[in-house]
């Protein structure tokens, strides 16, 4: 029986979801897409998860969707006739939009190559950790498409307008040092150290009160497309129930107490 293509761990609070086709540097199949929103989905439901951590197995992070499946008609894009193809692709719960509307925060370990579709996943990622070896490719007008599943709404929003049309039209590679000069990613560390810092960032979130650390998520979300005044409003009303929580009073306990805080999601 052959492994499952998304491999879903925990370690403590941190869940690992690692894309599983290593042979060919994870490009995503058809049969991929459901399972891994149905694995995004099961732990922004899960309690005991507090942050998301991805990663690729393997060479690459993501390769982009699988154009061999294309190629031959069975894959992503690949049905022939227009109204086949789009039948086949649905973004509505594909998982770069899943991703986006996780409220628990979400780490990329940028392990590799991420190209395309898998560029746009680790740009839906709340913050990228990135090997010294990987590389973000937005080849998609190289490929005859447009960013379509989140690039063209987060490049300019991460870069600014013309930066962002500059490695969009083009079709730019960037290596790991240009992502971090354009703020694309957070951090990129030696390729053998990646798990370790992403790992070690993923339990410090994890180790403050889950429920403010998602409030806060949520909250930065709606900001970026409300004014000043709905988001100090929405932020408020987000506050109450926060105030009224086990965490809020363990917070303010171990504050006054000189302890580190044990919060228990609640």
């Amino acid at each position: 029986m052959s492994e499952p293509e998304i491999l879903l761990e925990m370690d403590g609070h941190v869940a690992v979801v690692t894309l599983n086709r290593p042979d060919r540097m994870n490009a995503i199949s058809t049969k991929m897409l459901s399972h891994f929103s149905e694995t995004l989905v099961e732990c922004d439901r899960d309690p005991k998860v507090r942050v998301v951590l991805i990663t690729g197995a393997g060479r690459g992070f993501c390769a982009g969707l699988d154009l061999q499946e294309a190629s031959q008609g069975t894959g992503i894009g690949g049905a022939s006739g227009t109204a086949a193809a789009t039948a086949k692709f649905d973004l509505r719960d594909a998982p770069p939009t899943v991703l986006h509307n996780l409220d628990k925060p979400t780490i990329c370990a940028l392990n590799g190559g991420a190209a395309g579709y898998g560029m746009d996943l680790a740009l839906g990622c709340d913050i990228r950790i990135a090997s010294d070896k990987s590389k973000l490719s937005a080849a998609f007008t190289k490929r005859g498409v447009l960013p379509e599943s989140g690039g063209t709404w987060l490049l300019p929003r991460i870069l600014g307008w013309a930066k962002a049309a500059e490695v969009a039209f083009a079709g730019r590679t960037l290596l790991a040092q240009e992502c971090l000069e354009l703020g694309l990613v957070n951090q990129v560390v030696p390729h053998d150290q990646l798990m370790k810092e992403a790992g070690a960032l993923a339990h410090e979130i994890a180790g403050n009160a889950p429920l403010a650390v998602q409030a806060t998520k949520r909250m930065m979300r709606m900001g970026m497309d409300e004014t000043f005044e709905a988001n100090v409003h929405h932020v408020y009303l987000q506050l109450l129930p926060l105030f009224r929580s086990q965490d809020f009073q363990e917070g303010v306990s171990s504050f006054l107490e000189k302890r580190k805080p044990d919060f228990k999601g609640r």
